[in-house]
């Protein structure tokens, strides 16, 4: 799987009762990765060289290896960013999930100076993900405002946007809360950075206006866009994944992208990750994804809800896998799906679909919805 997540990751450089939402509310969903088995096929210069392939991935997987081994091996991830610096002998690592940043290094020399740099790198790791090259140890050119900015706080409460307040907290941390653990042969100088409590609806706060826009040009509900980044990224911009997805709502540019250029962009091929990269052209295509859903894929589901239901889990599974859920006849599966309560069909997807993820991933999405409309997101 490591090896799967690496070699994708790598090739991105070339109407319901109180009863019935109440148990959403209950259940303890797991991750998902949307299209895992869908993979997208390599680019022709690859297929056609398999050694470029091996020493591009060698390139990376090989440095990181070479400071932190097999075991301590990370790679930026759809919830989680992993950036290495300073010949790789540094790197970060923030939990989306968790709510916290790890910066390490595993410089022999001045250990503490190596660290220090690393740590202000990432609290001025700036917004833009184009900027940003995950899979190497480049330097991070520092412009605009940074993308942690206002969920970490320094010592005095403050957020952290120049680099000498940078600095002064990264002094700050070391003096008091360094720490030590064993990499291999070699000790590892790092300090734990915890985001603040609401360091999620910070980052959603960023995307308030478009999501707004989005909603409006495609007519699909601002929650509904909410839940599907919650849900696919934790609000992660740098968000990449093995099933070849990049970005806010995780899209597949063979898949998704390809669809929405063809049938709403009325262009010719598909969005490269540099594009799913922006948050506006990343939310743009998920959410015209959705109208595809619902306008072409799904038209011919009557009731409203059962459409929402649908499309939801369709983001997740495809069209196929909802039709699946109902009957192997796609015709047929479209008759019985209409013949169901909205909340039926909810039971359905959620405990008949073919595949496990989609069923957790309808769950899930409904959850965030209502926390959003809640004013928990």
């Amino acid at each position: 799987m490591k090896k799967r997540a690496l070699i994708f990751s790598l090739l991105m450089l070339s109407g319901c009762s109180r009863e019935f939402v109440e148990k959403i509310y209950d259940v303890d969903y797991g991750t998902t990765n949307r299209f895992a088995k869908n993979l997208a096929p390599l680019p022709g210069q690859f297929t056609k060289d398999a050694a470029a392939l091996d020493r591009l991935m060698a390139s990376f997987s090989g440095q990181v290896h070479r400071y932190w081994g097999e075991d301590d091996n990370l790679v930026a991830g759809k919830r989680q960013y992993v950036k290495y610096t300073d010949g790789y002998q540094s790197r970060a690592h923030v939990d989306f999930v968790r709510g916290m940043i790890i910066v390490e290094t595993v410089a022999t020399t001045e250990p503490e100076k190596h660290l220090k740099e690393a740590i202000t790198t990432t609290l001025l790791t700036p917004d833009d993900p184009a900027g940003v090259d995950l899979y190497s140890a480049s330097a991070i050119e520092f412009n605009g405002k940074p993308f942690l900015y206002g969920q970490v706080l320094d010592q005095d409460k403050k957020p952290i946007e120049w680099s000498w307040r940078a600095n002064q907290f990264a002094d700050h941390l070391i003096a008091t809360q360094l720490k030590k653990r064993q990499v291999r042969y070699q000790q590892a100088y790092y300090v734990e950075i915890p985001m603040v409590a609401d360091h999620i609806n910070k980052r959603s706060y960023k995307y308030a206006s478009i999501v707004r826009d989005a909603s409006r040009r495609y007519g699909i509900a601002e929650d509904l866009i909410y839940a599907i980044i919650k849900t696919e990224s934790s609000f992660n911009p740098y968000a990449v994944s093995h099933a070849n997805a990049y970005g806010l709502m995780q899209v597949v540019p063979n898949t998704a992208g390809a669809d929405v250029f063809k049938l709403v962009k009325n262009k010719s091929g598909k969005p490269s990750p540099q594009y799913l990269f922006d948050p506006a052209k990343n939310i743009d295509t998920g959410t015209a994804y959705f109208y595809i859903l619902r306008n072409r894929y799904l038209k011919q589901i009557r009731d409203p809800l059962s459409l929402h239901y649908s499309m939801i889990s369709a983001y997740n599974g495809g069209t196929g896998g909802v039709l699946k859920t109902f009957h192997n006849n796609r015709k047929r599966a479209m008759q019985d799906l209409n013949n169901l309560q909205p909340n039926q069909v909810y039971w359905a997807l959620t405990n008949k679909h073919p595949k496990a993820e989609a069923r957790r991933y309808l769950q899930k999405v409904t959850k965030f919805q209502q926390e959003f409309n809640r004013g928990k997101i």
